[in-house]
């Protein structure tokens, strides 16, 4: 992978990425080019790669062929389970503060925790936060990164709705200060509410890529259709 600040182009581009762990292949020569601005869903039966890919991005794992290219931005990426520290709502944060070599005082504690919800919980131990607010923090310390890619790997998956809809809305305010977000769900609905575009992956390959509206809409492959409709995609 390598990045790229240079001439105008797409945010982050994959060129006929393959990823093979051993000999499996989990992506199997994904193309496909993510613009700046509205969040992007990647959507697709369990198998499809939808994790792989965001790894990949991330940069945590190694493409066997093909090339990524990310523009010369910060990224972070948030799990479905995120592993909190054995320290306090406030110092998770101040911890990655440090791990991103930033000064508490560049990116305020206060404002991050204010920016997810969780300014009265500033000194509850992380580990004893709820499913929802360990999520909430996890993205608070991604942000502390400063970034303007954000991953997120189904980042609502063991949340209720009330929980859901929280982070739901983090996401939009996210990505209306200009973070381009990519976020792999299995909640169709989820999708249609947040993306501007949906890549909808299918045994490590692209089999769509298009706005939301036309995605769930009119889609273009059989695939699509089937999958939307609830059948198995096998």
């Amino acid at each position: 992978m390598r990045d790229s600040h240079n001439q105008p182009h797409s945010l982050v581009r994959l060129d006929r990425v393959v990823v093979r762990a051993g000999q499996t292949t989990l992506l199997d020569g994904v193309t496909v080019a993510l613009d700046a601005g509205a969040p992007t869903a990647l959507i697709g039966p369990n198998g499809a790669g939808k994790t792989t890919l965001l790894r990949a991005v991330m940069g945590l794992i190694d493409v066997s062929s093909g090339e990524i290219v990310v523009d010369d931005v910060e990224r972070a990426i948030v799990f479905q389970k995120p592993v909190m520290l054995r320290r306090s709502v406030a110092d998770n944060i101040a911890f990655a503060l440090s791990a991103a070599r930033r000064a508490a005082a560049a990116v305020s504690i206060s404002a991050l925790l204010e920016q997810v919800g969780l300014s009265a919980l500033a000194d509850r131990p992380a580990r004893r936060l709820s499913g929802g607010e360990q999520q909430r923090l996890a993205i608070a310390r991604a942000l502390a990164r400063q970034p303007r890619l954000l991953l997120l790997d189904e980042a609502t998956a063991s949340l209720d709705p009330a929980q859901t809809k929280l982070i739901e809305d983090l996401i939009t305010e996210i990505a209306r200060s200009g973070v381009k977000i990519l976020f792999a769900t299995h909640d169709l609905g989820q999708a249609r509410r947040l993306a501007g575009d949906v890549v909808f992956l299918v045994k490590g390959r692209v089999a769509e890529h298009a706005p939301a509206a036309t995605f769930f809409n009119q889609p273009a492959s059989d695939v699509a259709r089937q999958f939307l409709a609830g059948e198995l995609v096998l």
